[in-house]
């Protein structure tokens, strides 16, 4: 069906009959008075008639404007779809150390960032009925989705994002700080931060510590994700050597952040651990549906927008023509 989000638009449409109706010419001793005899002009006479079809052209063209002004929407029939009443926010690392190609997937070795984004999207597409938000950290955090419904978009995010694009460095101080920023005005229930990183600490303005205090504060539970390999093959100016690629991954402070906010820290040294992070956490906060009805929205505005731009192109032809015919 269709109807009016704004049907008080439609007192304007007297409008122009309460303008010609009432606005009267000026009368001959009001008139303006010029200094040269030359420049004066004569009285005004009476008002000439305007011929039917231009009024009748005018008021169809302002009836379509007004319409158009009072917002017109195809309404569709009620649908019932699933929310949960959840609020999950995606913090990623982005730094440059997330480039390194210590991880595999199908017998080929793929950066950590790689590895993200296959696991991490299958885990966003799962989420049906939450909302969900999207953080890029490096040197900077950045909220790049603010949370939503829409999942392919969060998804679209991720696969659109690149290592380094934040900076080279790592912020998990600043990106707890403005994950908790958009989830303490949420349910309690709702406030959930899953920060995946391969790092420690190196950049930003808020320390971890500081940032546990708020996420603790604001009722936030962060679940955890450490992601690098142990053992990595390779080739120094001596020969091959297995180094361990993730000395520096403080995995101190992130069992601490996940035990003060009530989630749980998760070390995903492969392709495999990473995936059964994310399957815990589908277990830990299970996605219990409510129905809410909804219905689909049109606006239809364009449609008697365009018919009064049409009149008034007729209208103005409309009154040309008697002039060019008084003229021959």
């Amino acid at each position: 069906m269709t109807v009016f989000v704004w049907p008080w638009a439609f007192v304007a449409l007297p409008l122009p009959w309460l303008i010609w109706r009432f606005w009267r010419a000026a009368l001959p001793g009001r008139a303006l008075r010029l200094p040269y005899q030359v420049l004066q002009t004569s009285a005004p006479g009476p008002r000439a008639r305007t011929p039917r079809l231009v009024v009748m052209l005018l008021a169809l063209a302002w009836l379509g404007a007004v319409a158009a002004a009072a917002r017109p929407q195809w309404v569709g029939p009620p649908q019932a779809i699933k929310r949960s009443g959840r609020a999950l926010m995606l913090a990623v690392d982005i730094s440059g150390s997330m480039a390194l190609k210590d991880m595999r997937v199908g017998g080929h070795p793929v950066s950590r960032f790689a590895d993200v984004e296959a696991i991490a999207g299958d885990f966003i597409s799962r989420r049906q009925g939450d909302q969900m938000g999207l953080i890029l950290f490096g040197s900077q955090a950045y909220l790049v989705t603010p949370l939503t419904f829409d999942l392919s978009a969060v998804r679209a995010q991720l696969d659109g994002a690149a290592v380094g694009l934040a900076g080279r460095e790592t912020a998990i101080g600043d990106a707890v700080a403005v994950a908790v920023r958009r989830l303490r005005k949420l349910p309690a229930k709702a406030r959930v931060l899953i920060l995946l990183t391969d790092g420690v600490n190196t950049a930003g303005a808020l320390d971890p510590k500081t940032a546990i205090q708020l996420a603790k504060a604001a009722g936030v539970r962060i679940y955890t994700i450490g992601i690098g390999a142990t053992h990595m093959q390779v080739q120094g100016f001596f020969g091959s050597q297995v180094v361990n690629p993730s000395a520096d991954l403080d995995t101190d402070m992130l069992t601490h952040m996940a035990s003060e906010t009530g989630g749980k820290f998760f070390r995903a040294t492969d392709s495999h651990q990473l995936a059964e992070a994310y399957r815990a956490i589908d277990r830990l906060e299970p996605v219990a549906h409510d129905n809410v009805v909804v219905r689909e929205r049109d606006e239809l505005f364009r449609w008697p927008l365009g018919a009064a731009l049409v009149l008034g192109l007729m209208t103005a032809l409309a009154a040309a023509l008697p002039a060019r015919r008084s003229r021959a």
